[in-house]
């Protein structure tokens, strides 16, 4: 047995036990602090419930690793390892202890400040954005905008605590080698997968079910006459009736049989107070293969920080109305949507395609020169000929007028077993002046 204890002691080993026991009261530390709430970043659980574990069984590893190499040099006749001589008695010799300890902490200091940044880093809009500059140019434009501008990408794109954090990383990493060898799709598909669920995110910061109150819209339509007609349609939304589907006491499931989630042959809702009821789409008699998702914002809500115009005509429409684009220019709204329409191999071939067709329309000036930037602003924010995306290419499913939509499910067509309906009534949701 002296014999067996003996093996243990060698430099292997021993820096196993070392970094097994260092780790240990890491992790005992990692949990007391987390117990007290005393640590806030929902990433820190890469640290305490990943890498503090994956050291302590390296460590555990190399105990047994380093007693076989030992066993080893005995057979072939070697003498037991010995510690090396140090004698602190020598100034020489603690000089070398000072500066090596020293080092040490320096280096380990170095490591860690640099490992905390590189994780802070990949975390930013920056690191995500502009990265990947082709793949994410068309989302990181459109982030740009309210509301969520300054909602930093990770904080709806990857779930609380280590395993959240992990799946992301690891699915970057599958990204980042797509991208190098250049075989991302062109556009990038959408609704993106992986993404957590509301609860983990949108939760954050909205309640589900409100505002409790009507809230009203005006949407402009201008035509393409000389005067630029506007044509307003007032809508007044019955807000915390349609979100009636993300209350808490409410669960709605869906299986969609189409990866964009457009078909839902089935629907399952269960009230508050435990009932269950079974909606199936014509043609459907029982559930569907597929995933059961649970209805939340990100069903209708479908694209609520990277937000594109449906068409060039509501992207112009829109600018008249804010006042980006002057109204008071003849047939305006034709031209620039006529403009921004082109087919153009490149941005910068789209700017001056843009320029040349509205100078041939209207004459030189101030108001031309502040025409053309508005609609190549309006070109830049929704069009990008190398990621193929344009007016269009990607749509929310908030409303029914550019995507199904709440047509989905509300179309009168799926029913339950007792020959209930989903109503496409129009005033659950909204009243039209």
């Amino acid at each position: 047995m002296p014999d067996q204890v003996s093996r243990v002691r060698n430099p292997l080993s021993l820096f196993g036990a070392w970094l097994t026991t260092l780790s240990a009261f890491a992790f005992i530390g990692y949990s007391a602090l987390e117990a007290f709430g005393l640590i806030e970043s929902p990433y820190a659980g890469i640290l305490g419930y990943v890498l503090v574990p994956a050291v302590f069984v390296f460590g555990l590893l190399l105990i047994p690793l380093g007693i076989w190499r030992e066993d080893r040099r005995r057979r072939h006749g070697k003498a037991p390892w010995q510690w090396p001589l140090i004698d602190l008695r020598q100034s020489r010799t603690r000089t070398i202890v000072a500066a090596v300890t020293l080092l040490t902490l320096v280096n380990v200091t170095i490591v860690a400040v640099a490992g905390t940044g590189a994780v802070h880093y990949t975390e930013s809009v920056t690191f995500c954005g502009q990265v990947c500059h082709t793949p994410m140019r068309p989302e990181f434009t459109a982030h740009m905008s309210p509301p969520h501008a300054n909602v930093a990408c990770v904080e709806c794109h990857v779930a609380p605590g280590a395993k959240g954090f992990v799946n992301a990383k690891m699915a970057g990493t599958r990204q980042l080698y797509e991208v190098t060898v250049g075989k991302f799709n062109r556009p990038i598909p959408s609704p993106a997968r992986g993404v957590p669920h509301a609860i983990d995110t949108c939760d954050r910061c909205h309640t589900p079910g409100h505002p409790e109150r009507d809230v009203t819209r005006v949407n402009h339509s201008y035509a393409d006459d000389a005067a630029n007609t506007d044509s307003p349609t007032t809508l007044t939304m019955h807000v915390a009736d349609i979100h009636w589907h993300a209350k808490p006491a409410t669960r709605v499931e869906y299986i969609a049989s189409d990866d964009k989630r457009e078909t839902i042959p089935y629907v399952r809702v269960t009230d508050d107070k435990g009932g269950v009821t079974e909606y199936f789409a014509d043609g459907v008699k029982a559930r569907p293969s597929g995933e059961l998702r649970r209805m939340d914002c990100l069903d209708c809500h479908s694209r609520p920080a990277h937000t594109f115009s449906a068409s060039a005509d509501r992207a112009v429409n829109a600018a008249m109305a804010s006042g980006e684009i002057a109204r008071d220019l003849p047939f305006v709204h034709k031209e620039v949507v006529a403009a921004v329409s082109e087919k153009y191999p490149t941005e910068s071939a789209a700017f001056d395609g843009i320029a040349k067709h509205l100078t041939d329309v209207y004459k030189p000036g101030e108001k031309t020169t502040q025409l053309i930037s508005a609609a190549q602003r309006l070109y830049g924010r929704n069009v990008f000929p190398e990621m193929n995306v344009g007016f269009g290419t990607y749509v929310t499913q908030l409303g029914h007028v550019d995507a199904p939509g709440c047509f989905r499910c509300h179309d009168d067509s799926h029913k339950s077993a007792s020959g209930a309906a989903i109503k496409q009534d129009c005033a659950v949701c909204h009243k039209i002046e």
